[in-house]
């Protein structure tokens, strides 16, 4: 395969070289933004599958993110305030079925994060595929890989969907869920179906799961669980159904977090602003934010409520 490269250079608060393109990419550029992020601009064919990385030195490049080319595109770093001045290059995958997504560096390899709806999300890392929370309908899950692990956090339809997981399990798929989701599954399900309860860990397929309590005025303590996952030494955690409680408060060292934030059944916008602004995870998604009739919260005020000095980076992404 001809590797294809373009090379997009950035540095401060504004752009101090030119981009540098090969191949079938096209017109490039990067524009600083007023926030301090960096709006990295591509051209190239639809459907090419490329990624773009980032270094601060021209040595040990990281990974930012995967892309399926829609034509022109375009990506907020939203990290970009939070690192040194660095260098941004785009190649071409050669691939049809890389998982697009953001990619978190850890100390074996990079877990590449795919949004897909709700609180619903899939992490790949070194060949390994981890489901969150698969919901319905199945067409969702349309040509992306089966499960090696599923996590679900509780027996909530949004959450616990048996169809779901009967999409993307095979016979070796891993199911860790709570009492109550077990309960409610048939013995197929069963069979591949590990159970943790609140403040339990396992260690499986080179993760160790944590079960965090989840819990508010609709979520009985003890009934779901968050997780935190750790991956090559990162800390991922995936809020379930929760409020504003002590237990996710007191977190430490997280460097992902999924937090949900909808009204009446979890937290409001505001709740979860504080809730961030406290255990301070590196990287936040706000992700679960329809509310009940159909409305969102509004993840824009949510960014700028939690704001920079805390030094967190919060990720708006398309969950619907």
């Amino acid at each position: 395969m001809t590797r294809r490269a373009v090379y997009l250079l950035a540095g401060g608060a504004a752009l101090f070289a030119a981009a540098i393109a090969y191949g079938q990419f096209g017109p490039i550029g990067i524009q600083p933004l007023t926030n301090r992020e960096m709006l990295l601009r591509l051209s190239a064919p639809t459907g090419v599958t490329f990624r773009i990385d980032r270094t601060t030195n021209l040595l040990g490049w990281n990974g930012l993110l995967t892309l399926t080319s829609t034509g022109n595109n375009q990506h907020a770093d939203s990290g970009a305030p939070y690192r040194q001045a660095g260098v941004y290059r785009a190649f071409e995958l050669g691939v049809t079925n890389a998982l697009t997504g953001d990619h978190l560096n850890t100390t074996n390899g990079d877990v590449t994060i795919h949004p897909i709806r709700h609180a619903s999300f899939v992490m790949s890392w070194n060949g390994l595929i981890i489901y969150n929370d698969p919901d319905s309908p199945t067409n969702l899950y349309t040509g992306l890989p089966k499960a090696d692990l599923i996590l679900v956090s509780h027996d909530h339809g949004d959450h616990f969907d048996t169809a779901a997981l009967d999409v993307l399990r095979t016979n070796t798929t891993i199911i860790i869920a709570p009492q109550a989701v077990y309960n409610s599954m048939g013995a197929p399900l069963r069979a591949l179906t590990g159970i943790l309860t609140n403040n339990m860990t396992t260690n499986l397929l080179g993760l160790r799961i944590d079960a965090i309590p989840a819990y508010n005025a609709n979520h009985p303590l003890g009934r779901g669980n968050g997780y935190v996952v750790t991956i090559g030494g990162r800390r991922i955690y995936m809020s379930g159904d929760t409020g504003d409680i002590p237990e996710t408060r007191a977190l430490p060292e997280i460097d992902v977090a999924f937090l949900c934030m909808n009204l009446p059944f979890t937290m409001s916008v505001t709740q979860a602003v504080g809730v961030v602004r406290q255990f301070r995870p590196r990287v936040v998604y706000p992700y679960h934010f329809q509310n009940m009739g159909g409305t969102f919260g509004d993840l824009n005020y949510f960014k700028r409520q939690v704001g920079t000095d805390v030094g967190v980076e919060v990720r708006i992404r398309k969950w619907y």
